[in-house]
C-alpha cells in the first residue's frame, strides 16, 4: 500500500527526514515512534501529500504521489493531531460536511459506519453541537469523519492524545477492526504501550530510522521487557553511534 525510497525532507539547511525507506502492506497497523522533532509528523505529512518531498519517491497503492495526487486523495483518510472539526456545527453536520468534501452519498456512508458509531457511543449525540462534546467524543467523531469515504489507507496522528484510558481502549479496538477489514492504518503515538498493538513500528530520531520491525521481535532483539525500555535503549544505541 505504501512504498518510499530514499525519502528526504529539508527545510533550508535542516534535514527533517533523512533517507526513509518503507514498505507497508494492506491491512497493516504501522506505528511511528519518536520524540518531538524526530521527523514522525513530517514523514506522515509527506505520505499524505500535504508536504512535497525534497527528494526520493512515495508511491501509494502503486501510484506516484506527485503525478497522481488527485487519485490518491480519495484513497486517504486523515485524523490530525489537533481537533479539526467545526465546533459550531452539530456532530452529524460535521459528518455531512466531510461526506460532501469527498463527494459520497451521506446516508449510505452513515449506514456503513453505524457499527463504529454504536461502539463509540456517538449514535445518541449526533444532534449535539460539536463544541459541547467532551474531548474523548470529539476525537471519536474525528475518526468517524476520516472514514466517511471508506478509504483503504487511514492516517492517525496521535489519535488518543488527551483522552481517558477507556477511550484509548475503544480507539484501538476500532483500529484493529479496521485493519482486519483490510485497511492500512498508520499511527503516530507517544504512548509506548500503544505501540504493542502495531504489527510493525519505526522508531525515528533526528529524521532517521533507528529501528524498524515487529514490537515483540524488537523487544527480544534489544533484551527489553517493554516498549518504553526498548525505546530508550534504541535511542541510546543511536546516540552512541552518532
Amino acid at each position: 500500500m505504501i512504498h518510499t525510497s530514499h525519502l528526504v525532507k529539508q527545510f533550508g539547511s535542516f534535514k527533517a527526514v533523512d533517507e526513509i525507506n518503507l514498505e507497508i502492506g494492506r491491512g497493516e497497523i504501522f506505528g511511528f515512534l519518536g520524540a518531538n522533532g524526530a521527523g514522525k509528523t513530517t514523514t506522515i505529512r509527506m505520505l499524505c501529500g500535504l508536504l512535497k518531498p525534497s527528494s526520493g519517491e512515495i508511491r501509494i497503492d502503486n501510484l506516484d504521489i506527485i503525478k497522481h495526487s488527485e487519485q490518491i486523495k480519495h484513497k486517504l483518510g486523515y485524523m490530525s493531531q489537533k481537533f479539526s472539526l467545526y465546533p459550531d456545527l452539530k456532530a452529524i453536520e460535521n459528518l455531512q460536511f466531510y461526506a460532501g468534501i469527498y463527494r459520497v452519498s451521506f446516508e449510505p456512508a452513515l449506514k456503513r459506519l453505524e457499527p463504529i458509531l454504536e461502539q463509540f457511543g456517538l449514535s445518541s449525540i449526533l444532534k449535539t453541537l460539536t463544541q459541547d462534546l467532551p474531548m474523548g467524543y470529539k476525537q471519536r467523531l474525528s475518526l468517524v469523519a476520516a472514514l466517511m469515504h471508506d478509504p483503504p489507507l487511514v492516517f492517525l496522528d496521535e489519535p488518543t492524545s488527551g483522552v481517558d484510558p477507556q477511550a484509548r481502549r475503544e480507539f484501538w479496538q476500532v483500529i484493529n477492526d479496521l485493519a482486519q477489514s483490510g485497511k492500512t492504518i498508520i499511527v503516530s503515538t507517544h504512548f509506548m504501550d500503544e505501540a504493542e498493538y502495531c504489527h510493525r513500528v519505526i522508531i525515528m530520531q533526528d529524521g532517521r530510522e533507528v529501528a524498524l520491525g515487529n514490537p515483540a521481535e524488537l523487544k527480544q532483539e534489544y533484551g527489553s521487557a517493554n516498549m518504553q525500555e526498548l525505546f530508550l535503549k534504541v535511542l541510546g544505541v543511536s546516540d552512541a553511534k552518532l
